[in-house]
Order: structure tokens, then C-alpha cells, then sequence
């Protein structure tokens, strides 16, 4: 008898049973997706600590409840949006950790996924960093999965599963069982409205067309908010069948996330997210760099800050009625289509009072119109004649038609057309430097909570009711320093209850007449700069 021999073999043996037993333990603790990113962190990040947040639980208990068909037992679609910061670990749980987890512990080595990016870049290195970990001797010591087809933007398995990255801006072609989208806009084009439309309407015209099957299949998007109209707002604005998960970096109670299965843990407003790995003074130290309009969406998910940008909420007086005496303009801001989530034809009724020198927003009307021709004349009869009407006159032929046929149409009126010019901010820029001044007041309306809502957005936001009010408060402007030559077609040389041009201008109080006398450009009570 070979005594060592034997002692040898029983010693190995004892080896593997520990380390089958190590193995099933592991195996174990990854039956929950939290669990798996705890045990196979070390194999994709050793060189890195794992750092846990209360909001990894959060997220992955709703990733798993589509796993495991809880989103259609409820009756909810499956489809997931979530709002949070960056750096939260959002690309690691969604594009990676989650479809690795159903191909192993969830048992589903079928799936076919599309993992999407507005980044190539980036779509490559969440890649690699699945493919790492699913072919690693770890994965698939607990979950043996053949990969057939590796590479750099595709890895396959030998029971009909695979894993596409793909560019954002190149979505189209396959059909896929998870449809993973993680920040669809980039930060630095966010803000521009050709860039930001192309990527919302690809996203709603092929997102759903990529799926296998179109009620069990699945799309999960994880994103910082950048701008109302990203495809977070447009979901939200077009009430798409999405949970929708909204965690802030800072609490805000009013704003507390609350879902089928689960609500944000924090109790206290400015309670940070995740401040085992952001503690104030970091995000402190952050926030001053990024300033408000960054902080607004990226951390806090709306995207312009709390009290507004250009304007703040608190700035508006609301009163029951307009005092007597106040000169009225009606502006408007047109669109031209019914559909839900375009943009609105507006007309914001404006006064001004000579004396007290305050401005009343008296009325909003708004709607979605393929023709704004009968609403803008319903509306004036109902003002009457004492309102002039100012609207705007697009560029090109097709402008001045349309402006000629509205001046037609408001035969009787004071209506007159004329182009815009600058920026949107900067036609804004006066008339919210009356309403800093505490010189601006809502009267009070069903549509006040709306035309605030926008306001306090604004530039970030929809623009539609600050663009028709910016109009009207633009027309006191006008006819305080400048010379009307005319008649041109729709424009009249005079407000109705103006002077002639060279005498004193009742609008601008106090003797501030249309040609300067040395003393001043007239602009002064309107927070304009000589």
C-alpha cells in the first residue's frame, strides 16, 4: 500500500469538494442580481473596492422583477426608465452585470441582446467588459456557456444567445429580446434641437421595432437628464407605458420616487444618493465646478434648476385682476401640428399700466392646431379691439404668406406680423428683468400652474409660452425707442393708444419719448442697459 499516494489523492479530493463547495456557496449568493455584481466584482474590477449604495439594490430589484416576469403579472409593460446621476454605476448594472446574470443564474442563455450607447466608444468598452466576465474561469466554472463568436462588438453563445453593442445613431437592423439604452444624448449635443430631435425620434421610431417579442421582450433605459425633450421628457410628455425610477442626487421629498416595487429610501430633503462614494463635500466641491444648469440635470433630474433659470417661480405675483388703465397686447407664438408632444400654438395676453409701471399676464391660450388661423381670430373676439395682436413672421416666402393671410384674416384688429430676430434668451432677457424687479403679475387663472411650470424651465424646456410673452412685452419695447415707418404689410406705426411717433409715449411714463433728448434711451425701467 502506497501510504502517500493515498494521503495525496485524499488531500486533493478534499481540495475540489472545497472548492465545489466555494463554487456552490458562490453560486448561491448570485441567485439575486445584487448578489452577483457582489461576487463577480472582483473578476471584472480586482483592482478596484465595490463600493455598495442603497440604490444598487434598488435598480437591480426592478431589473430582476422584468427577469422574472413580475412587470407582466402586475399588468405593466416591460419597459424601465431610469433618471440618476452619473457615476452611479448605471452602465456596469445595466449593460453588463444584468445580461450576464440572465445568461447565468437566471438560466436564460438564449437572450439576445442589444446594448446601445451614444458613444461607440463606449458601446466597445461595455463589450469588452461583458465579454470578460462570461467567458471568464469563474463564470463559467458556475454557468459553462460555450461562446462561439467573440469579438470586439458581438459575443455568442452556443445555445442561440448573443450580445450586440451598437451605437445609438445606428440603430436599426436586428431584433433582440433586451433592448439596453444608456445615455442616448451625449452632453455636449443635448442642447442642440437638430441633434437632440434626430436621437428622440429614433429612439421612437426603432426602439420598439428591435424587439423579438413585442410584449415579452424588454427596454430598459438608464440616463442623466440633459433637456425637457430628451427621451426621458419625451416618454414622460407622451405618457409611454415606462416605470419610471427618478433619483436625484439631493432628496427632495415633493419629488420622492415611489414604484411597484419600491420607493426612494431617503426621508430628509438633500440627503445624497450615494454618499458612501459622494460625500457632501465631494458633491459640493462638483456642483461648483459644474454649474446650475449641469446640476439640474445631471444630479437633480430636472433639467433647469429648482426656482428656474433665466426666471424664478417666486418672481410672479398673482392677483385676482388687472387694474384699469392697462394698455394690452396679445402675442403669439405659432406651431403647426396636432400631435402630442409638439409644440404648442400660444397667445399671451399682456398689459402694461402707465402709472403704476407693472405688467399683467391676464390670459394664456395655448393648443396643438395643424392651423392656427381660426384660434388666433376666435381669440381676438374675444379680447376685442382694444388688444393689439403681434405674431411672429417665419423667415422665407412661405412666412410672409402665412403672416399676410393672419394680418387678412384679423381684419379690424390691431394685428400686425414681423420677424424675430436674435436669440430666444435674449428676446426673454428684458421681460424677466421686469419680473426680477417684482414689476410683472399673473392674474389669477387655471392656466397660471402651466405658464409657471414652463417659465421657470425656460431655456431648457419648452419655450412656446416665454417666446408669445417675450413677443407682447417686446411691442412696449418697440414703440417706447423706435420709429415705426410705414404702413408695411402688417405693421401698424402706432399702438391704439399711442401718441404720434415723436410725442411722449404713455407706455414709458414719465416724458420718455420715441427720439432720445440726451437724457436717457427709454429702456432703463425695463432693465435694459444704456
Amino acid at each position: 500500500m502506497n501510504l502517500p499516494a493515498i494521503k495525496a489523492e485524499i488531500a486533493r479530493r478534499s481540495i475540489r469538494s472545497a472548492e465545489r463547495d466555494n463554487i456552490d456557496a458562490s453560486g448561491g449568493r448570485c441567485q439575486s442580481l445584487i448578489g452577483f455584481v457582489r461576487e463577480a466584482w472582483p473578476i471584472l474590477l480586482p483592482e478596484t473596492s465595490y463600493v455598495h449604495g442603497w440604490h444598487i439594490d434598488f435598480i437591480a430589484r426592478h431589473l430582476e422583477a422584468i427577469t422574472h416576469g413580475e412587470f407582466l403579472a402586475k399588468g405593466m409593460d416591460n419597459r424601465l426608465l431610469v433618471n440618476v446621476p452619473p457615476s452611479m454605476m448605471k452602465s456596469l448594472i445595466l449593460t453588463v452585470f444584468w445580461p450576464a446574470w440572465e445568461w447565468g443564474p437566471a438560466g436564460f442563455k438564449h437572450h439576445q441582446i442589444i446594448a446601445t450607447s451614444f458613444r461607440e466608444d463606449f458601446c466597445k468598452r461595455d463589450s469588452r467588459r461583458f465579454r470578460t466576465l462570461v467567458s471568464s474561469d469563474w463564470f463559467q466554472a458556475r454557468w459553462p456557456c460555450s461562446l462561439t463568436i467573440v469579438n470586439e462588438s458581438h459575443v455568442e453563445n452556443a445555445h442561440g444567445g448573443w450580445r450586440e453593442a451598437v451605437p445609438f445613431g445606428s440603430l436599426t437592423g436586428g431584433k433582440c429580446d433586451r433592448l439596453l439604452i444608456d445615455d442616448p444624448h451625449s452632453v455636449e449635443t443635448a442642447e442642440s434641437d437638430a441633434d437632440r430631435e434626430r436621437t428622440t425620434i429614433r429612439f421612437r421610431e426603432s426602439a420598439t421595432t428591435r424587439l423579438n417579442d413585442p410584449v415579452r421582450s424588454a427596454i430598459a433605459i438608464l440616463m442623466q437628464r440633459l433637456h425637457q425633450r430628451d427621451v426621458s421628457g419625451t416618454i414622460l410628455q407622451l405618457g409611454l407605458p415606462y416605470c419610471h425610477i427618478m433619483l436625484p442626487m439631493r432628496f427632495e421629498k415633493d419629488r420622492a420616487c415611489v414604484t411597484p416595487f419600491g420607493r426612494d429610501g431617503r426621508t430628509q430633503d438633500g440627503e445624497l444618493l450615494f454618499p458612501e462614494r459622494f460625500p457632501p463635500d465631494v458633491v459640493d466641491r462638483d456642483e461648483k465646478a459644474m454649474g446650475a444648469i449641469a446640476v439640474a440635470g445631471q444630479h437633480q433630474q430636472r433639467p433647469s434648476p429648482r426656482g428656474g433659470l433665466l426666471f424664478k417661480r417666486h418672481w410672479f405675483g398673482v392677483v385676482p385682476a388687472a387694474p384699469a388703465g392697462c394698455k394690452w397686447v396679445r402675442g403669439w407664438d405659432l406651431a403647426a401640428s396636432e400631435e402630442k408632444g409638439a409644440a404648442y400654438t400660444v397667445g399671451v395676453k399682456l398689459g402694461f399700466h402707465p402709472i403704476e409701471r407693472r405688467y399683467y399676464v391676464a390670459h394664456v391660450t395655448r393648443d396643438r392646431v395643424s392651423n392656427p388661423e381660426p384660434m388666433i381670430v376666435r381669440t381676438a373676439k374675444q379680447d376685442g379691439i382694444e388688444v393689439e395682436i403681434s405674431l411672429p413672421q417665419d423667415p422665407g416666402s412661405a412666412g410672409k404668406i402665412q403672416a399676410r393671410a393672419l394680418v387678412a384674416a384679423l381684419s379690424g384688429f390691431h394685428a400686425y406680423a414681423t420677424p424675430e430676430s436674435g436669440e430666444k434668451e435674449q428676446r426673454a432677457m428684458p421681460f424677466a428683468a421686469q419680473a426680477e424687479a417684482g414689476n410683472v403679475f399673473l392674474v389669477e387663472g387655471g392656466w397660471n400652474d402651466a405658464y409657471l411650470d414652463e417659465i421657470e424651465t425656460f431655456p431648457t424646456g419648452f419655450k412656446d409660452q416665454v417666446d408669445a410673452s417675450s413677443r407682447a412685452f417686446g411691442r412696449f419695447v418697440l414703440m417706447g425707442v423706435h420709429r415705426i415707418v410705414g404702413p408695411q404689410v402688417g405693421i401698424i406705426p402706432r399702438l391704439p393708444w399711442g401718441e404720434a411717433e415723436d410725442a411722449t409715449n404713455p407706455a414709458l411714463g414719465d416724458g420718455a419719448g420715441t427720439r432720445g433728448t440726451g437724457g436717457g434711451t427709454g429702456l432703463e425701467h425695463l432693465g435694459i442697459m444704456r
